[in-house]
């Protein structure tokens, strides 16, 4: 079974959006509704490359391993699901809008090609999140999203995966995704407002947690993700002025 990352679903220019990338991978897996997977991303994923994915098992639990010839990519494991517990509760639609307002990618973007929050794609190309500080949200982000007609298990993860890097800082320090762990209940609805809520969870050294929670406009939570990023030399990466 092959296992291809088109170049649009990139996250820096040469290499694959981490939340994309992992949806992928969990889709393989085609978790059922009380369970999540966790997939740890080993290498940056290469774009328009045929990997190659082998099934199996990892202590009992249904999982996958992604390749590109001797080099490992990625592991995907399936779980148990996520507790609904410590989540934010959403802001309203307009709240997040007004939020992202004050974007940090704006000012300087790390990875402008982003396909979930890059300032250089154009609407209906990337998702173009926007996530900003909540006023008086003790520390949470959020981003408006109004879903475009190609949504699938892959955008949602794309969508709960960027916002968690923005609200643990990635704006004075570039990160990576590391390990995401992600349970979707239910896609969005296209065309229809959504607000993903992000928030730090901690941090030593290199490595940072955070969480994500998608809603939906009545408040439902559509999807929830717990997320390690690992921060990089700045000299790795060329910021970005402006948005496109």
């Amino acid at each position: 079974m092959g296992f291809v990352v088109p170049s649009r679903f990139c996250g820096p220019p040469e290499s694959g959006n981490g939340g994309w990338v992992s949806g992928h991978a969990a889709a393989l897996l085609e978790p059922g509704p009380d369970e999540s997977v966790t997939v740890r991303l080993r290498t940056p994923p290469p774009l328009d490359r045929d990997l190659q994915v082998v099934h199996g098992e990892t202590d009992g639990r249904r999982s996958l391993e992604v390749a590109d010839g001797e080099h490992p990519v990625a592991q995907a494991t399936v779980g148990a699901a996520l507790a609904p517990t410590g989540i934010p509760a959403p802001v309203s639609f307009a709240a997040a809008t007004t939020a992202g307002e004050g974007y940090e990618g704006l000012a300087a973007h790390p990875f402008p090609t982003c396909f979930s929050c890059g300032t250089g794609r154009e609407r209906g190309d990337g998702l173009r999140l926007q996530p900003g500080r909540v006023a008086e949200g003790d520390g949470a982000y959020a981003a408006a999203w109004v879903p475009a007609a190609d949504v699938t298990l892959e955008t949602v993860w794309a969508a709960l995966d960027c916002p968690g890097g923005w609200a643990s800082g990635i704006a004075g320090r570039p990160m990576v995704l590391g390990t995401m762990t992600a349970q979707v209940a239910s896609l969005p609805a296209v065309g229809e407002e959504h607000v993903v809520m992000a928030w730090p969870r901690g941090g030593e050294g290199r490595k940072y947690q955070s969480g994500t929670a998608l809603y939906a406009a009545d408040g439902r939570l559509l999807g929830q993700a717990e997320a390690t990023w690992i921060a990089i030399n700045p000299s790795a990466v060329r910021p970005a002025g402006g948005s496109a």
